[in-house]
């Protein structure tokens, strides 16, 4: 993990925010980790929706966690909200460009966010952070 003495990275896009979020959920194995690109929908109130789930709530918080981790010690970045992380079903975590859900599975199956966006290009990643399909 890092350090005080490490150099912080140098995040110079969105998107490049977004892939490196990306790879902090996976660093906690979450699951069906999708991004969401609005930047061509006038309703989107973000950039990016990165949208990804645990098998408990344990893991939801853990991912969340890491998100907020990284962030702070790698990048000096906080969020500017965080929510849920005390049932830690739905925790949401607010970058303003990105904006993280963190789904217990049962629930992002109920709220179906891709859905909700479906004008968005979505991007798959596989437990590696390799592009599917």
């Amino acid at each position: 993990m890092s350090t005080n003495t490490e150099t912080k990275r140098n995040i110079t896009s969105t998107q490049e925010f977004a892939h490196f979020l990306v790879d902090a959920v996976l660093d906690k194995k979450a699951q069906e980790v999708t991004l969401l690109d609005l930047r061509g929908l006038d309703e989107a109130i973000c950039d990016f929706f990165l949208i990804c789930e645990g098998g408990s709530p344990t893991q939801v918080k853990a991912i969340a966690d890491n998100v907020q981790y990284r962030c702070k010690h790698e990048l000096d970045q906080f969020a500017s909200s965080v929510e849920g992380t005390s049932i830690a079903e739905w925790v949401l975590l607010d970058y303003f460009d990105v904006v993280i859900h963190v789904f217990l599975n049962e629930k992002r199956a109920f709220y179906q966010l891709e859905d909700l966006w479906s004008d968005a290009k979505q991007t798959r990643f596989d437990e590696k952070g390799e592009i599917v399909e």
